[in-house]
């Protein structure tokens, strides 16, 4: 008689640890990757404008790519019904691309406003869901969060249209070095 954890899909913490010993054989690997991100985020850090350019330009690379591969797309299904759905929307990706690779400071500078007030839309969303969860613990975590993001796109917007310069690459750093650095130790944890 077959068992039947055999036939049970494994469960992600026990396929990690079926690689854990693979995975600490190459705890060196994920210090150098840690420490070559931290490295890039505070070389981001240390120049905002030119990373701000970086993360548009590759914004836009990649919707320019999007966009074209949509167009070829619409063509190919064009008998479907949804012909030009399919056809602007792929078009205005392209030219939101296009934008991004040849203008990337007024890029910049609307994509950082859209952040600005996207973080006060949903801060403002996150404080009502905390007052509706106040009697449970932890509310005064996601109103306190809420608050900081409310603040933050305050913040951005208050000082629009020069945070376009800053604001992405500030993002971009932040998030290599923080990034890093947990990489970095869970590289170090491997190796123990």
């Amino acid at each position: 008689m077959a068992s039947q954890t055999g036939s049970l899909s494994p469960t992600p913490g026990g396929m990690v640890a079926g690689h854990l010993s693979e995975l600490r054989a190459k705890w060196g690997w994920f210090v150098a990757l840690g420490l070559l991100m931290v490295m890039a985020g505070a070389i981001a850090l240390g120049n905002l404008v030119l990373s701000t350019v970086v993360s548009v330009l590759y914004i836009g690379v990649m919707m320019a790519i999007s966009g074209g591969a949509q167009i070829i797309h619409a063509f190919q299904v064009k008998t479907w019904g949804a012909f030009a759905f399919w056809l602007l929307d792929g078009v205005l990706f392209l030219a939101a691309g296009l934008v991004c690779i040849f203008v990337p400071m007024v890029a910049a500078e609307f994509l950082t406003l859209f952040l600005g007030v996207s973080l006060i839309i949903g801060g403002v969303f996150r404080l009502v869901a905390a007052f509706q969860l106040r009697p449970a613990d932890g509310w005064g975590w996601i109103a306190f969060s809420a608050a900081i993001a409310v603040l933050l796109g305050i913040e951005i917007i208050a000082g629009w249209p020069v945070s376009g310069l800053w604001v992405l690459g500030l993002l971009l750093g932040i998030d290599l070095v923080f990034n890093g650095i947990a990489v970095l130790f869970l590289g170090f944890g491997l190796k123990k």
